[in-house]
């Protein structure tokens, strides 16, 4: 009895960490962020030679300062191939862990209130 009890348990906590991973990688949970393109405030990103590198294969590191749909500030970093249209707006996707998983560019309209507050 003790043991189909540890078993059961076991399989409930296992299942709960595999649903969590999910959430957490491929989820819908997104967060968004917005941030205007400064291209002095990138980073070329080097070769590593042959280690494996987890980039994505990107050129460039923009470290931006992002504004959350509620005005919150924060800085993010993210990849790109490019270097991408000075002073324009994005919107960034983000999941927990694995940070900013696509962007899109936005009209300065497009944005929320409190984002435009902070842009002024």
């Amino acid at each position: 009895m003790i043991k189909r009890i540890v078993i059961f348990s076991a399989a409930i906590a296992a299942a709960v960490i595999l649903f969590a991973c999910r959430q957490c990688f491929f989820g819908d949970n997104y967060s968004y962020f917005y941030v205007r393109i400064d291209n002095s405030k990138t980073e070329v990103l080097q070769s590593r030679k042959g280690i494996i590198d987890f980039n994505g294969g990107m050129d460039l590191l923009y470290t931006l300062t992002a504004y959350s749909e509620k005005g919150e500030k924060t800085e993010i970093s993210f990849g790109t191939t490019r270097h991408l249209r000075e002073g324009a707006f994005l919107r960034l996707s983000v999941l927990p862990i694995r940070g900013v998983v696509e962007w899109e560019e936005v009209r300065e309209e497009e944005l929320p209130e409190a984002v435009k507050d902070c842009y002024k």
